[in-house]
């Protein structure tokens, strides 16, 4: 008897183009075009101090990094929020399906792709370099095992572990023994036997699920929708306040007075990104969500840009590495600094090169210019087209 063959599951359904919100778009383009600001300061500038090192510091330099704060807590809360809103259209099956893919798709895109633009060679001096893709990708995979949950639980659980992540920040690795590569995994930036952890998972992880659980919102009238984040916004950002002038909790590093009231404020905004603090996580997200509920009506030509952006953020974000990292060592090599910065990640430019902030402001500019056709093109695409596989792009 012939058997009648195996049929496979059918792919992840991708939504299509006219359900995206545009708010969301525009906020994720907007934090999009400040992250490749601090890409580009990383390859362009002269300053060899650390723009949070407040001994040598300038307000200008400090706030040129402090900004860009906002990119991966906004990126991985509104993966989130558009993993709770494609799930309503889904099965669970199909939703944890597409999770898990596109979870795993992410990490490997990490450690060869993006891995590659960074440095523009394949010798993995440092070993795997694992950063803010990989973050997301581990954070898609573990939201997957809990999709099954009530949403207010996943959102309880993310609350809990972005409010009591700080509770672990006195256990160091090495009592873990030969556990310890673990522990730099799930909560502390540092080196391991198979390379660099900068983005440990738990506190991302936890937010992505608080994004799952806002998601809710947007099945909600869009006045209630805008009362209610400006009203969590609000609620996070006097939470940062507060937390922050009682010095007792929420992030590593206490704030100080210091000589002047200018490098007082910073201290005060000096906040721990790896692992984020609860104190870094309530001063970004709070006033994002802020800005999410302004956005609802945007209109115009600089929000149509943020919105193409924001449609196409993997492309972007790969994209304008390669572009910032190539225009670089172009410069650097038309400068008489040799070919060294073609095939280094900026850490190890010779000595010497770099703009200051204006010629960085200009460099980031131009960055933003050569990418942004290639973006509109490639958005473009992904309105017209709904090949399962652009879901993943």
């Amino acid at each position: 008897m012939k058997l009648a063959p195996r049929t496979l599951a059918p792919p992840p359904i991708r939504p299509r183009a006219e359900t995206r919100i545009a708010s969301i778009d525009v906020l994720r383009g907007l934090v999009m075009v400040l992250m490749a600001l601090d890409h580009v300061r990383d390859y362009f500038t002269v300053a060899r101090c650390s723009p949070m090192d407040l001994s040598c510091t300038t307000p200008a330099l400090f706030f040129t990094r402090w900004i860009t704060h906002f990119c991966a807590p906004v990126f991985m809360l509104l993966a989130g929020v558009s993993a709770g809103i494609t799930g309503r259209r889904m099965t669970l099956a199909a939703l944890r399906r597409f999770l898990v893919t596109r979870g795993l798709w992410l990490v490997v895109l990490e450690v060869t792709v993006v891995q590659l633009v960074w440095t523009f060679n394949v010798r993995y001096e440092s070993g795997l370099v694992l950063q803010v893709i990989w973050a997301l990708g581990v954070s898609m995979i573990m939201l997957a095992a809990v999709v099954g949950w009530p949403r207010p639980a996943i959102g309880l659980a993310g609350l809990a572990i972005v409010c009591g992540h700080d509770l672990l920040d006195g256990i160091a690795p090495a009592r873990f023994g030969a556990w310890a590569p673990l522990w730099n995994v799930l909560h502390v930036q540092g080196p391991t036997p198979f390379g660099l952890v900068l983005y440990p998972l738990v506190p991302w992880i936890g937010v992505m699920m608080l994004g799952y659980w806002l998601a809710d919102l947007y099945a909600r009238p869009a006045a209630e929708r805008r009362r209610d984040l400006l009203t969590i916004g609000g609620a996070a950002v006097y939470g940062f306040v507060g937390l922050r002038l009682a010095n007792l909790y929420g992030d590593p590093t206490p704030w100080s007075s210091q000589t002047m009231p200018a490098l007082t404020v910073l201290s005060f905004l000096n906040v721990a990104k790896y692992p984020p603090s609860l104190c870094y996580l309530l001063v970004t997200l709070g006033p994002a969500l802020i800005v999410l509920a302004l956005l609802e009506n945007a209109r115009g030509r600089i929000a149509g840009a943020l919105e193409t952006l924001g449609r196409v953020p993997l492309f972007f974000y790969v994209l304008h590495l390669a572009v910032a990292h190539l225009a670089a060592g172009l410069v650097a090599l038309a400068m008489g600094f040799g070919p060294t910065p073609l095939g280094t990640i900026f850490l190890h430019f010779p000595k010497g090169w770099g703009f200051g902030l204006p010629g960085v402001y200009v460099a980031w500019i131009a960055v933003l210019a050569i990418t942004y056709p290639a973006c509109r093109w490639f958005a473009g695409i992904k309105r017209r087209r709904t090949d399962w596989w652009l879901a993943y792009l």
